[in-house]
């Protein structure tokens, strides 16, 4: 019982283009041993058909005879490749050539009158010009085919390692193009390439379609050529006119909370924004006209925000300027009538001023900013009195009293540590650290202010970079100094390694004692 495997055969929906195209296709069935038993062509077009072929499974035929055969094939055509070029190396010129088009084939060749011209073809774009024989001027032509010296390089070139665009070396073009180093030299002359004379030279730059060329030379004495696009120009200069200080446009406002200057000696980490509550009613003052007294600091209120190093809230003199309608000096003079005090120097101690259960104050940021600062009195907080100015007639009746108060006394080590602790940042070693010059200015302090604070503390500033440092506890944390390769002051934290859960509360000093080795049987 034979067993047979069928194959669906189709030409598609447009069928083949040529006959010739399905003959070789039905040729190829058959030399796979198809056997075609369904074969149905359409109507209007015989080259499109669809059908049904078999071929028997059981083959008289094994892998080896299948290897030997594919073999057997690839010999009879290399067979014949190499016949066909040994009978065109043989051959003679005279018998190659054919008539250049079947007039010159009727024609005879012994007759004297000229050759007639085929001009069927004269109005065909895609036909090419007969092939004659070449006289000087087709030679001519040739050489003005070649490629350019610049395009022939192109081909051979590869990245710069050692810079932007491509490079080739001398050398190996002229092994390329089986010439010798002089001769690839001379072009490069005579294209206008410079050759350089040492590897320090600077590069002569050739422009050619778009590119940029050059030659340089390397340590070892080998010429290279390079070639990188042509930059391209991404602007002009042309000349300003200088506008006059006076005329120049005013800046926007800075927005309060961009900078808000601390409470002196005082530092909190909360994020809740601890307003001034409001004390006494305030006479509400017509729009643009500046209040005085109390209700100048319950006009001001509203339009001041959190203070980011400290609680309460406040606001710079030019943004409550813009906001009240009235120039900076005046509302700076409504500030000192009142009783605050305007620092001399960004670097002094602000003075406090109580208003009831609040505490105000005036004091300049870094860039000469004068700011106004409040928040609520703390419990126990006990401000030094100083001699309080008038009341201004517009203050109410029964209003709390209003007095001045003294610069607030230096901070304890421990607060110092505790303060200048919040500013530090994290670092990759897993301390904390930061540099004394920032921790300065966000404090309100100058640098060796904060550092005589430190120093106070116990801390000791070092004399060089690599000086071992001194270390001070405190809150379970270890405090040093130390000086970078710039000469810059940091000052550093981590935690203690010997401080206990609860040590400090109980007062407990004691370091774990230090593991011996064992000591051998």
């Amino acid at each position: 019982m034979s067993l047979w495997e069928y194959k669906v055969i189709t030409s598609g929906k447009g069928g083949f283009a040529s006959p010739a195209l399905l003959e070789k296709f039905l040729n190829d069935l058959g030399r796979d041993e198809w056997e075609i038993v369904h074969f149905q062509s359409q109507a209007d077009n015989l080259l499109a058909f669809t059908g049904l072929a078999r071929r028997s499974t059981q083959r008289d035929w094994s892998l080896q005879d299948a290897a030997a055969a594919a073999a057997k094939a690839e010999a009879d055509k290399l067979r014949a490749e190499f016949a066909a070029k040994f009978q065109a190396a043989t051959a003679t010129p005279a018998a190659e050539e054919k008539p250049a088009s079947l007039l010159e084939e009727k024609t005879a060749p012994n007759d004297d009158f000229r050759k007639p011209v085929d001009t069927s073809r004269d109005s065909d774009p895609d036909s090419g010009e007969e092939e004659g024989e070449k006289d000087d001027w087709d030679k001519l032509n040739e050489e003005n085919e070649l490629p350019t010296f610049f395009d022939a390089l192109k081909p051979h070139m590869r990245r710069n390692q050692r810079g932007p665009g491509m490079s080739v070396g001398v050398d190996y073009l002229a092994k390329k193009w089986d010439l010798s180093e002089e001769d690839v030299k001379g072009a490069l002359v005579e294209c206008g390439l410079q050759i350089a004379a040492d590897e320090n030279a600077k590069p002569v730059y050739v422009e050619y379609d778009g590119d940029l060329f050059w030659v340089n030379i390397n340590r070892r004495g080998e010429l290279w050529i390079n070639t990188r696009e042509k930059p391209r120009p991404v602007f002009r200069v042309v000349q300003g006119n200088r506008v006059a200080s006076e005329a120049a446009p005013e800046p926007e406002a800075r927005r309060p909370e961009a900078e808000a200057p601390a409470a002196p000696g005082e530092i909190s980490a909360s994020a809740e924004p601890a307003a001034v509550r409001p004390t006494t009613p305030a006479a509400s003052a017509p729009a643009g006209a500046l209040p005085t007294g109390l209700a100048l600091l319950e006009r001001v209120r509203p339009q001041m925000r959190r203070n980011r190093r400290g609680p309460g809230g406040s606001g710079s003199t030019s943004f409550l300027s813009r906001a009240l309608k009235c120039t900076e000096a005046d509302l700076t003079a409504a500030f000192q009538a009142l009783g605050l005090v305007v620092q001399v120097k960004p670097e002094d101690a602000p003075v406090l001023l109580e208003v009831g259960a609040e505490v105000w104050w005036l004091n300049q940021d870094s860039r000469g900013g004068l700011w106004i600062n409040g928040r609520d009195k703390e419990a126990g907080e006990v401000v030094n009195a100083a001699p309080a100015p008038t009341p201004t007639p517009s203050a109410t009746p029964d209003a709390a009293p209003v007095t001045a108060a003294a610069p607030a006394e230096a901070p304890a080590p421990g607060a110092v540590l505790a303060a200048v602790r919040l500013l530090l940042k994290e670092t990759k070693t897993g301390a904390v650290a930061g540099k004394t010059d920032r921790l300065a200015e966000e404090l309100g302090k100058t640098p060796a202010e904060l550092v005589a604070a430190l120093t106070a503390a116990g801390l000791k500033v070092p004399e060089k970079a690599r000086e071992k440092p001194v270390f001070i506890e405190h809150a379970g944390e270890i405090f040093w100094f130390n000086k970078n390769a710039k000469d810059e002051l940091w000052l550093n934290a981590k935690a203690s390694k010997y401080a206990e859960p609860g040590g400090d509360e109980a007062g407990d000093d004691k370091k774990p004692a230090r593991r011996g080795k064992k000591k051998p049987d």
